[in-house]
């Protein structure tokens, strides 16, 4: 989904095709964001409404959620806008007192194409309600504004949110929120810009994986789009680097600790191109390799499909969909409790809880694995 490799007139219009067919896919399938509801607050708000029932979610007096909007005036390409929903902590959990005068640690999370800051709020809300700040970027040039306008444009629109150029903007959005939130006179006293990490889904997670280190080889330049703030990394449901051949030549030297989600259904097929679950696991395996190594962690549910991990309620099924997102938020807050406060007792304690669900769980070596 990122970063096509522009090498012969065949190879890249294979490319150009199975993009586009990946869009349609994500419209046909869910996987992005759908039109009729993203651009509806009323089925919006409802569909927050149906996702705390079915999952339980956290308390609203624990967290504050704040809409941002700024103009990124110094791209190249001229000014872009970038977007953002702000989760914050309201509380010290066990304590009655307001957590404004504590810096507490931050995530950026980044969503997939077609989708927008409105986006996987169970895991913002959760991880802001256990006292970590998340901020959910949203990326002009491949957010829902893709599903508006006319139809027969839209395989244009989605070729163009596929190319470097977006991927490349992409890795600027957050670089950009992340300024400008850590030099707020209003948030800046409240977050700790010593822990701070990146979380993706899909598209959100190719940008994720550039942000920390992945390297993207383009004619004798090597694009390093890396930001030295960011100490984690979580992965979810990362497509391959399309047509740029072996991962590990791409992200095997990242060198911070990342967690990697999936599930076994976790397929993109589509007419000309297929995208088998095993590519997710792919990526888990080439990242941080014997060169650059660093600890890794790898989550695949037994069920569940690529779109299960958005806020969606109808994939998987309404017994399993639920289910599924309780286990990913947990792993996500387990994983970061592990990274901010080295406290390992809720990820090595996770496997065994969420044991019904998991087909396979791996930390760093092999060091712990649930078959």
């Amino acid at each position: 989904m990122t970063i096509p490799r522009q090498a012969s007139a065949r190879e890249t219009l294979r490319t150009k095709l199975a993009l586009a067919a990946v869009g349609a896919a994500f419209i046909l399938a869910g996987c992005g964001s759908n039109p009729q509801s993203e651009l509806s607050e009323n089925r919006s708000n409802s569909r927050a409404q149906a996702l705390a029932s079915a999952m339980g979610m956290p308390d609203p007096n624990s967290f504050e959620a704040r809409d941002l909007q700024w103009t990124d005036t110094l791209r190249p390409d001229g000014p872009r806008e970038v977007l953002a929903r702000f989760y914050l902590p309201l509380l010290v959990k066990g304590s009655e007192k307001a957590a404004a005068s504590q810096a507490v640690p931050l995530v950026v999370f980044s969503h997939g194409i077609g989708g927008s800051r409105e986006g996987y709020s169970y895991i913002g809300k959760h991880l802001a309600a256990n006292g970590i700040a998340a901020l959910h970027v949203q990326h002009v040039g491949s957010d829902r504004s893709l599903w508006v306008g006319n139809p027969l444009h839209m395989v244009i629109r989605l070729q163009e949110a596929a190319k470097d150029k977006e991927a490349i903007a992409r890795t600027q959005d957050v670089r950009f929120a992340l300024n400008q939130v850590l030099a707020s006179t209003e948030f800046k006293s409240r977050l700790d810009a010593t822990r701070i990490s990146a979380a993706g889904h899909s598209y959100g997670a190719n940008t994720v994986l550039l942000l920390v280190g992945a390297r993207v080889q383009r004619d004798s330049q090597v694009l390093d789009l890396a930001d030295p703030r960011i100490s984690s990394a979580v992965i979810i449901s990362a497509p391959p680097f399309y047509g740029l051949g072996d991962p590990q030549a791409i992200v095997g030297g990242i060198s911070v600790p990342s967690l990697h989600i999936t599930a076994q259904r976790d397929e993109i097929n589509i007419p000309g191109f297929y995208s088998a679950a095993k590519d997710r696991v792919a990526i888990f395996e080439a990242t941080s390799s014997t060169q650059s190594p660093a600890a890794k962690t790898l989550a695949v549910f037994s069920d569940g499909s690529h779109n299960i991990f958005t806020d969606r309620l109808g994939t998987g099924g309404a017994v399993l969909n639920p289910l599924v997102k309780k286990a990913t938020r947990d792993l996500i807050l387990a994983f970061l409790r592990q990274q901010f406060y080295a406290d390992d007792r809720a990820i090595t304690e996770w496997p065994q809880q969420h044991q019904a669900l998991v087909s396979r769980f791996e930390q760093s070596q092999n060091l712990a694995s649930l078959q």
